[in-house]
């Protein structure tokens, strides 16, 4: 029996194509976005950037890289706490479940973006009663709760 060595692990061939079902309910059916990323991946990220996502101030510059550093949408400014509920619930979506919880004992929660657009509210007028500013720090300690997005997002 011969020896093996870690960069043995580091060869997979192997292939796990998605079950059809998925592929033809899937948003992208197309190599399009593919081959406008591969093409330029900046200006593809930078389109994504700003079609998916709500801007407080529009970025400079897409990417700065200085290896090992890299830094994306440069002087953008944004809420992402907003992009997370707000905007989806102002869409009309705030009845679709924002996620699907499941406890140790196998109970469940599905929380939709109003509900937690609502918890975070409170959450944060809680914060803000206790006198926490724009721009403190806070440390968060718990467990995978469904609290705990709450607590982040506030």
């Amino acid at each position: 029996m011969s020896e093996s060595t870690i960069e043995e692990f580091y060869v997979e061939d192997r292939t796990f194509p998605p079950d059809p079902e998925f592929v033809e309910k899937a948003l992208l059916n197309d190599s399009s976005h593919y081959e406008e990323a591969v093409s330029d991946y900046e200006a593809f990220w930078a389109r994504q950037a700003r079609e998916l996502i709500s801007w407080d101030k529009d970025f400079d510059t897409t990417l700065e890289w200085d290896l090992p550093f890299a830094k994306w949408f440069v002087g953008g400014q944004l809420n992402i706490s907003y992009n997370c509920l707000d905007r989806h619930v102002e869409a009309g979506h705030g009845g679709r479940v924002a996620y699907y919880w499941e406890g140790e004992p196998g109970d469940t929660r599905k929380i939709t973006y109003q509900d937690l657009l609502v918890e975070v509210s409170k959450f944060a007028n809680v914060l803000k009663e206790l006198g926490l500013n724009k721009g403190d720090r806070v440390a968060i300690y718990m467990p995978m709760i469904p609290e705990l997005p709450v607590a982040t997002l506030a």
